[in-house]
Order: C-alpha cells, then sequence, then structure tokens
C-alpha cells in the first residue's frame, strides 16, 4: 500500500484532454503512466501541466512503489546540487532510480534532476556526491555572465530519439552549473556498449544539455518551459516508452 505521508494526492490525466481538433496529443488507449518524482524540489506543477498536454496520464508522488510501476519517471530538481541530493535520498530516490535502470524502465531528469545523475558536483567549493548513474563533474560554468538564463539552441547527434524533429529549435536554460566535460561522449577503444547520445550547448563554453543512454535520459533544458519544442521534445520521451 503507498504511504499515505509520502504520496501527494496529485494526478492529471490525458482522458480530461479534448480528444480531437487542434492541440490534441494523445488518446486514451496510448495513454502512458507517469509519476513526477517530489522529493521537495523542482517545477512539479509546470512538469505536470507540460506531460498531461502531451497526454500522459500524471501523477506526482514520493512512494517508492508508484514510482517503481509506472511506465515512465521524472526527476525534476531546482536549486543546489547537495540539496537536491540530500532531498532525493530522504525519499530513496537514487535506489529508486538505480533499480528502474537494472530493469530497463525509462526516467528522464530535468535541470537539476540530470546534474544529480553524474558522479559529483562542486558548488561554491562542496563537493557533493551524486547518483553516480554517469561519470562526469557538475561545476560552474565558464561564462562571463551567469547565470546562463534564456532561450538558446542546441547540437544533438544525428540519431537522437528525443530531439527528433527539433532542428534549430531554441529551449529555455536557467542555471549557473552543467557538465562541461563528458568522459563517456569522448572517442576511445571499440566497445561492445552504445555509448551515450550526447547533445551539447554553448555559454561561455559548451556543456551537456541532454543526454539519451538507454532507458534513462536527461535535460540540462526545462522542456515544461521551452513552449512547442519542450512539448514536442516530451512527446518524443512518451513514445519510447513501454
Amino acid at each position: 500500500m503507498p504511504n499515505p505521508q509520502v504520496t501527494r494526492l496529485s494526478t492529471v490525466s490525458a482522458v480530461g484532454l479534448r480528444t480531437s481538433g487542434p492541440g490534441w496529443l494523445g488518446s486514451v488507449e496510448n495513454v502512458k503512466k507517469v509519476v513526477i518524482l517530489d522529493y521537495g524540489s523542482g517545477n512539479l506543477r509546470s512538469a505536470e501541466r507540460a506531460l498531461a498536454r502531451v497526454g500522459a496520464d500524471v501523477t506526482v508522488s514520493a512512494d517508492a512503489h508508484t514510482a517503481m510501476h509506472a511506465d515512465g519517471l521524472v526527476v525534476p530538481g531546482v536549486g543546489a546540487f547537495a540539496a537536491c541530493m540530500e532531498g532525493l535520498r530522504a525519499v530513496d530516490g537514487p535506489k529508486i532510480i538505480g533499480r528502474r535502470l537494472a530493469g530497463g524502465r525509462p526516467v528522464l531528469g530535468i535541470c537539476v534532476g540530470m546534474q544529480i545523475l553524474f558522479e559529483r558536483g562542486v558548488e561554491h567549493g562542496h563537493d557533493a556526491e551524486g547518483c553516480g548513474e554517469w561519470p562526469g563533474v557538475v561545476e560552474q560554468l565558464a561564462a562571463p555572465v551567469l547565470p546562463h538564463m534564456g532561450w538558446n539552441t542546441v547540437e544533438a547527434p544525428a540519431d537522437t530519439v528525443l530531439f527528433d524533429g527539433l532542428a534549430d529549435q531554441r529551449f529555455f536554460f536557467v542555471h549557473s552549473y552543467g557538465v562541461r566535460h563528458f568522459p563517456l561522449a569522448a572517442d576511445g577503444p571499440p566497445s561492445p556498449l552504445a555509448k551515450p547520445k550526447v547533445t551539447w550547448a554553448e555559454h561561455g563554453d559548451r556543456f551537456v544539455a541532454g543526454v539519451e543512454n538507454g532507458p534513462l535520459s536527461a535535460t540540462q533544458f526545462h522542456p515544461e518551459k521551452s513552449g512547442d519544442a519542450g512539448a514536442h521534445l516530451l512527446t518524443n520521451w512518451l513514445d519510447t516508452l513501454a
């Protein structure tokens, strides 16, 4: 039974959307159940509305059972890396993410929800441990103006699924920290494992704007605040859910 102390009674279903005409992006027959992990950080309501808009049946919850059994799990995040990790650990988030990925069940990280998937975050001299799903360090961007706030283009790989149909589109960023070096994206000796598909953006220098790595995907920008381009990206992600 879900724990009533941690489960938020908040669900937005695509069933309530109109089923024809402009703006309809889903149907009752193919609705995917998505949980937004509530660990005290992130634009929960904006993400909830954006996912419902593109046809998902959305629940905001901190309950591990609910998060484990959804078709897709969204991990949002705003604020400091260390604070987000503290909140995530409080709801057993790293274990939930790890168990989902071990079973091939999709996870999407957004903004700091992407950053905490890496090994470490260094902010204001504080070195904090992340979930460690990817090697790499979240560090301050080498840019003359911070935060990086506003619309920016991205450079996606040719075989992208997440950014399919989104060439030359702009997405909304709000951050001062990011991943500037991604070891798994570097050229190396042949491997039987597929390399992650990495999307880059520039603000001062290059940083990781998105990653597609099997069931684990993430964006540094906010798709829920990126208008039609963000809605298209979320639709692409929903289409990958079993």
